[in-house]
């Protein structure tokens, strides 16, 4: 099992930075593929960032290339998004999501963080 908790999500103004954070616990960190995820209100979870086991491979979705970064540091199972130059649409419900041994699919998520950026 893997337990997954966001925090750092806010209200912040457009043009602004924030940075989440992704804690874990459970299975072994170092070995699991994390993404991001978003949810806007009336709109379906979309791919954010994606992060391998090793840190050294990211992926990121187009609207958000450029602008955010995704990163780890397996000594403190822990995964990160810094999001900068922030826009309105960027406004949504943040997941973090791990991969699980012998899954091919996101299995584990955590419960969400609020981001909201003001025009």
């Amino acid at each position: 099992q893997v337990q997954l908790v966001e925090s750092g999500g806010g209200l912040v103004q457009a043009g602004g930075s924030l940075r989440l954070s992704c804690a874990a616990s459970g299975r072994s960190f170092s070995t699991l593929t994390m993404g991001w995820f978003r949810q806007a209100p009336g709109k379906e979870r979309e791919f954010v960032a994606r992060i391998n086991w090793r840190g050294i491979s990211t992926m990121y979705a187009d609207s958000v290339k450029g602008r955010f970064t995704v990163s780890r540091d397996n000594a403190k199972n822990t995964m990160y998004l810094q999001m900068n130059s922030l826009k309105p649409e960027d406004t949504a419900i943040y997941y973090c999501a791990a991969i699980g041994p012998g899954s091919q699919v996101y299995n584990y998520w955590g419960q969400g963080t609020q981001v909201t950026v003001s025009s």
